[in-house]
C-alpha cells in the first residue's frame, strides 16, 4: 500500500445541524444558494437555510436537474461571474452538489467549462463549497468528484479534483422522511456498487479497507433487509452514514479500483435517461460474469465475508445475491427491464462508447469495445 489521504470536510452530522451554517460560511461572503427542483421548499429545508443565512448576503438559483446538464450549469456560471459570487452552498443530493463542483471550477477559469470534463483543462482553483446533503447516495458531500451531462452530445463525463472538495456538509437524517422510496431504493444500490467499485477487483491485503468495505456492505444488506423500517430514525441515519463511508475516499486508499461499471452506466443514463442507480444494477452483474477470472478470490471473500455464503460455486453465488439485493429494493437488474434490446445495445449504446474515449475500462484496462460489448449483451434476457 503506498497513499496519500486527507479528507477536509467537516462533516455535521444530526438533526438541527443546519444552524452550523452560519458559522462556517464567512460573514463577508456572497453565498449563491443552489438546489433542484424546489421540494427543499415543500420540506421545510428551504426555511431552515434562509434563517441560518440571516446577516449573509446571498441569492439562490433553481433547476439543478437529476444528471446534471452543462447547459443549465453553464447558466449559474455566468450568474456567479456577474454578481461576484465567492461561496457556493448546494442542498441537494449528488446530482446539486456535483453541479455545484463543475460551478466552482468553470467559474474561476476563463473558457468553456466542458473542458474541464473533456480534460482540456485541469482545475487548480475553485470558489469553496459547503453542502446540505438531502439524499444519501453517492458520498459527493465529502468527496472531489463530480459527474456531469452534456445534453447536445449524450456525454455523461466525470472529474475529479482536490479544489471542489466541499468545505463542510450538513448530514441531517430527518431530510429524508419526505423522499420517495425510488430515491432511497436508488441510494442503497448507489452506495453497494461504490463500495464494490473499490473492492471486487483482486486480493491486495489491505486489511483495514477490505474490512472497512466489508462492513459498510452489510451495513446495505441489512438496512436492505429492513427496508420496511425506512421511516425510522435509526434506518434513516445509517443509511446516510453508510452512503457517506462509501465514497470518501478511505476505503479506496492504496488499493486497486475498478469503475467500469459507472463508465458504461453513464452512457445509458446519457441514451435512455435511466436513473444513474439503474444503471448500476443492470451493469455490475453482467460486468462481474464477464471478468468473473480476474475477480474470483474477491468475489469468493464477499460471498464468505458479506453475504455468509459457502459452498461450490461461490463466486457466481455472490453474483447472484447481489441480484437478490437489488431486486429487493425495486431495482431491477436487466436492460430487459427497462425495454432496451441487443440492437439498441449494438446501435447506440456501443458507438457512443466508442466515440466518447472512455477506454480501455477496469482494475486491469483490460475492458476493450468487445468486452463492452459481451458485458452489454449479458445484460439482455434471450
Amino acid at each position: 500500500m503506498q497513499f496519500s489521504y486527507h479528507n477536509p470536510t467537516r462533516i455535521h452530522f444530526g438533526q438541527g445541524q443546519s444552524q452550523q451554517i452560519s458559522r462556517e460560511i464567512p460573514a463577508s461572503a456572497k453565498v449563491l444558494v443552489l438546489y433542484g427542483g424546489g421540494s427543499i421548499k415543500r420540506n421545510g429545508i428551504y426555511q431552515q437555510i434562509s434563517k441560518a443565512l440571516t446577516g449573509h448576503q446571498w441569492t439562490e438559483f433553481a433547476g439543478i436537474e437529476p444528471n446534471p446538464s452543462v447547459e443549465t450549469l453553464d447558466k449559474a456560471v455566468e450568474l456567479v461571474k456577474a454578481q461576484g459570487i465567492d461561496y457556493l452552498l448546494a442542498v441537494g443530493g449528488g446530482s446539486v452538489i456535483d453541479g455545484t463542483k463543475y460551478i466552482a471550477a468553470a467559474a474561476q477559469y476563463e473558457g468553456y467549462g466542458w473542458d474541464i470534463l473533456s480534460g482540456k483543462h485541469k482545475v487548480r482553483q475553485a470558489l469553496p463549497i459547503g453542502v446540505v446533503l438531502t439524499l444519501p447516495a453517492t458520498g459527493s458531500e465529502s468527496n472531489a468528484a463530480a459527474v456531469v451531462t452534456r445534453t447536445a452530445t449524450h456525454e455523461k463525463r466525470s472529474f475529479y479534483a482536490p479544489a471542489v472538495h466541499p468545505k463542510f456538509a450538513i448530514m441531517d437524517p430527518s431530510v429524508m422522511a419526505t423522499l420517495p422510496d425510488r430515491q432511497l431504493s436508488n441510494g442503497i444500490v448507489d452506495a453497494f456498487v461504490h463500495v464494490c467499485e473499490q473492492y471486487l477487483t483482486y486480493p491486495t491485503g489491505a486489511s483495514v479497507q477490505d474490512g472497512f468495505a466489508e462492513v459498510i456492505l452489510r451495513n446495505l444488506c441489512l438496512l436492505a433487509s429492513h427496508y420496511d423500517q425506512r421511516h425510522s430514525a435509526q434506518w434513516q441515519e445509517n443509511m446516510m452514514w453508510n452512503a457517506n463511508q462509501a465514497l470518501n475516499g478511505l476505503i479506496g486508499a492504496g488499493v486497486p479500483q475498478d469503475w467500469a461499471t459507472h463508465a458504461i452506466g453513464h452512457e445509458l443514463t446519457a441514451l435512455f435517461n435511466m436513473d444513474h442507480a439503474q444503471t448500476l444494477a443492470v451493469v455490475l452483474p453482467a460486468l462481474l460474469r464477464e471478468q468473473q477470472p480476474g475477480k474470483t478470490r474477491k468475489l469468493e471473500q464477499m460471498g464468505r465475508n458479506v453475504f455468509d455464503l459457502k459452498g461450490p460455486q461461490l463466486a457466481e453465488q455472490t453474483i447472484q445475491a447481489i441480484e437478490v439485493l437489488f431486486r429487493s429494493v425495486g431495482v431491477m437488474t436487466t436492460l430487459s427491464d427497462y425495454d432496451i434490446n441487443r440492437h439498441d445495445v449494438a446501435t447506440q449504446v456501443l458507438p457512443a462508447i466508442a466515440d466518447h474515449d472512455i477506454l480501455p475500462l477496469g482494475e486491469h484496462r483490460d475492458i476493450d469495445l468487445g468486452r463492452c460489448e459481451a458485458i452489454l449483451m449479458r445484460s439482455v434476457k434471450g
